[in-house]
């Protein structure tokens, strides 16, 4: 509990430093994104504090490219 207590706690602080001065320079695009981007990272971190198996980039990397690294293998034999 109190991971999650301490990452919301850096999530409030991130944006009381960042978003009045999106406000202020009326940056509506960057906002949104700056918005997104700050919601998928506190999920992320409270799915790892909570120890919610999350799956590796590098699986789903791996997974496309072994049949390719095998079938050049085989060609340039």
């Amino acid at each position: 509990m109190v991971p999650i207590i301490l990452i919301l706690v850096a999530v409030a602080l991130i944006i009381a430093i960042d978003v009045p001065a999106l406000l202020r320079g009326k940056s509506k695009k960057e906002l949104w994104i700056f918005s997104i981007l700050l919601l998928f990272g506190t999920l992320i971190g409270i799915a790892e504090a909570l120890h919610i198996g999350l799956p590796n980039p590098l699986d789903g990397i791996i997974y496309i490219y072994n049949p390719v690294s095998h079938l050049l293998d085989t060609w340039l034999k």
